[in-house]
């Protein structure tokens, strides 16, 4: 909120969070869903057909220069058109240049449909799912649990990433799920709610999850946490899942005595603060919520108190393993 509002870095004097990639706590403020949100399903009117093609086509490999590297060469990406040739060539460039195709956020398996290089079977994969008919039958799924089950039938697709996309695809119209009506924990959230619970009392993950979604305003009342929401919007279920996993992460620097369930030491990822321009943010228009369409710039002048020149090593005591 504060990147949006454009106040200058530093965005928090929490040496951990100030240090090291953290998601947002919303995940669709996360700056690839922003973009597939705004630049993949939200771009011109797409056909229910090419909406889901083209989320999974951006998701597989959930990197914005991959796609606009497709997007770009293949003059648009729309089934009817769609040349997996040519994108298969297209991918075959970037490797050959030594540049990146598939985002580090989640690890992708490679499907197996038979071709050499992984980008090939994904791309193998989709086209399946587009021979089956699967975007109508997302359509016309009456749960999310449904749309999760049919992504979780495909090769490759385990219970977290089959989730993931589920709500991907939720972004857009093609459903009108609730986010608060299914939730998948996957192994960053079991981590986090291992490290955060002695003893659930036999609640499973999901269980967990709801749970404190649906505590948490009572609890931020209860505690004065002043927590600034999505424009009216409390956290939902996949946000609540994504917190776990951050937590889990920030443990591993703080509480280094709970190794938790992955027994990670380290937080790979390092965070820079960069004075950047933000997009306006979009969020899914059935969401209804009252983004303002230009950030305020109120606190552009008003210089945020500077973070504690001090080590988390020092600060966060001994054990704690440098980067």
């Amino acid at each position: 909120m504060r990147r949006v509002r454009k106040d200058p870095p530093p965005w928090s004097d929490d040496p951990v969070i100030a240090a090291h990639r953290f998601t947002n706590v919303y995940r669709a403020s996360d700056r690839v869903s922003q973009f597939l949100i705004r630049e993949v399903q939200n771009d011109a009117e797409h056909s229910a057909e090419d909406l889901f093609f083209r989320t999974m086509l951006f998701k597989l490999f959930n990197r914005i220069s991959t796609w606009e590297q497709l997007d770009g060469s293949l003059g648009g990406v729309r089934w009817k058109a769609f040349s997996q040739a040519r994108a298969e060539a297209v991918l075959d460039r970037l490797m050959a240049k030594h540049e990146t195709v598939y985002s580090a956020a989640y690890i992708m398996p490679s499907p197996a449909f038979g071709a050499v290089r992984k980008h090939a079977n994904h791309l193998r994969l989709l086209a399946r799912m587009m021979e089956d008919n699967v975007a109508e039958r997302v359509e016309s799924a009456k749960k999310m649990e449904d749309v999760f089950k049919l992504l979780r039938g495909y090769p490759s697709l385990g219970d977290f990433l089959a989730f993931q996309l589920t709500i991907d695809l939720n972004y857009s119209k093609l459903t009108k799920f609730s986010e608060m009506e299914f939730v998948v924990a996957g192994p960053g959230a079991h981590d986090g709610i291992s490290k955060c619970f002695s003893d659930v009392d036999g609640l499973t993950a999901a269980d967990v999850i709801k749970a404190v979604a649906e505590l948490a305003e009572s609890e931020f009342k209860r505690l004065g946490l002043n927590f600034e929401n999505l424009w009216g919007r409390d956290l939902q279920l996949i946000d609540c899942q994504n917190l776990f996993c951050e937590v889990g992460k920030y443990a591993r620097i703080v509480h280094p005595e709970f190794a938790g369930e992955s027994g990670r030491t380290r937080i790979k990822q390092r965070f820079t603060a960069e004075v950047r321009h933000l997009p306006d943010q979009m969020y899914p228009p059935k969401w209804l919520l009252s983004v303002p369409a230009q950030p305020s710039l109120v606190n552009a002048c008003t210089k945020r108190p500077p973070v504690r020149q001090r080590s988390a090593q020092l600060t966060l005591g001994e054990g704690v393993r440098p980067e």
